[in-house]
């Protein structure tokens, strides 16, 4: 099946980029995934081999506003900066419009601001697709429900299909071939009490793009036959540590998990490692604190900066401990 099939589907072959107000405007936070999504059964529509599941940092994300123009291309703003007709970004969010489009020669401005790294394991792309989404919503009036615009936003970015919401999500791998039983779903959990905090190692955009690493992981990794009963497994337990509130649970299965998805890249050949010196040296930093009884975690993705997992009451300590750590409030108090 194409893409574009299941916008047709959706839409139930209406037209759809028919603006309905001068300009569309959403916002999209970026998720941190505790249950890793790694490896796809279809890659052309982004279907997961396995569930994932994720908590979104409210303030941390993409702003996308878009209008009609009228010029032969889009116009792409990233950050102030104009992207080039000849960059893999241009062309993958215009490719993406496009399935919206249809036959029409509308063409639209974007405007997107994001207060993360771009390429650098922060899920970027998750809340740049999401916005979009969300944006072109706003701007048509379409007034989808969140499980359409979440299998929407998914085939620009798998990760995307878990942004669309606040809190933890849980992203549905399906089984169906079409795709339309692999969606987001927020799940009915609050942890005000819970904290992540950013570790910068390093800015940089990575050496091997996250699409990229996953299939030569799947193609390669003798270790990867195992990844998808792992990741049932952590799900199940995750989902107990948010219903009793179980932080050591909690923390200690997002770290394992996310170390497991590492050792199938580090297994892959050629091996794909997003760890740099500084790292490992944060990592074994944790744990030795962890060792000394401060009940401290991390979860790392496709780059080589951190996320650290740790109760309000233990802030002072884990700042003391990394002053360059940017704390997180992930629900309200």
């Amino acid at each position: 099946m194409k893409k574009s099939e299941i916008v047709h589907r959706i839409f139930h072959d209406h037209q759809v980029l028919k603006p309905k107000q001068p300009k569309g405007l959403a916002f999209a936070p970026t998720n941190i995934a505790l249950c890793k999504y790694w490896g796809k059964r279809d890659p052309l529509l982004n279907l997961p081999v396995t569930s994932s599941l994720s908590v979104s940092l409210p303030d941390k994300g993409a702003l996308t506003s878009m209008m009609v123009i009228d010029k032969e291309d889009d116009v792409i703003i990233l950050n102030g900066v104009p992207i080039g007709a000849d960059t893999s970004f241009k062309k993958r969010t215009s490719d993406f419009l496009n399935l919206f489009r249809g036959e029409d020669s509308i063409k639209l401005h974007l405007d997107i601001q994001m207060n993360i790294p771009v390429a650098a394991g922060l899920a970027s792309s998750a809340c740049g697709f999401a916005s979009i989404v969300a944006s072109l919503n706003d701007l048509c009036a379409w007034q989808l429900q969140q499980r359409d615009l979440s299998i929407l936003a998914r085939i620009g970015s798998g990760s995307a299909a878990r942004s669309l919401w606040n809190g933890f999500v849980e992203w549905h791998a399906g089984v169906s071939p079409d795709g339309m039983d692999s969606y987001g779903e927020p799940l009915p959990f609050e942890w005000p009490e819970l904290l992540i905090g950013l570790l910068p190692i390093s800015h940089a955009e990575k050496s091997i793009s996250s699409r990229q690493a996953m299939l030569q992981t799947v193609n390669t990794s003798a270790l990867f036959a195992s990844w998808p009963r792992k990741v049932m497994q952590d799900l199940i337990i995750l989902k107990q540590a948010l219903h009793g509130k179980n932080f050591s649970l909690l923390g200690g299965t997002s770290e394992s998990n996310a170390l497991a998805m590492h050792a199938t890249m580090l297994s892959s050949w050629p091996p794909i490692c997003y760890f740099l010196p500084e790292t490992i040296a944060a990592m074994h930093k944790i744990w030795q604190l962890r060792k000394g009884g401060l009940p401290l975690y991390f979860t790392e993705d496709a780059g080589p900066n951190l996320k650290l997992l740790f109760l309000d009451k233990d802030k002072d300590t884990v700042v003391e401990s990394f002053p360059e750590v940017e704390v997180i409030q992930l629900f309200d108090r």
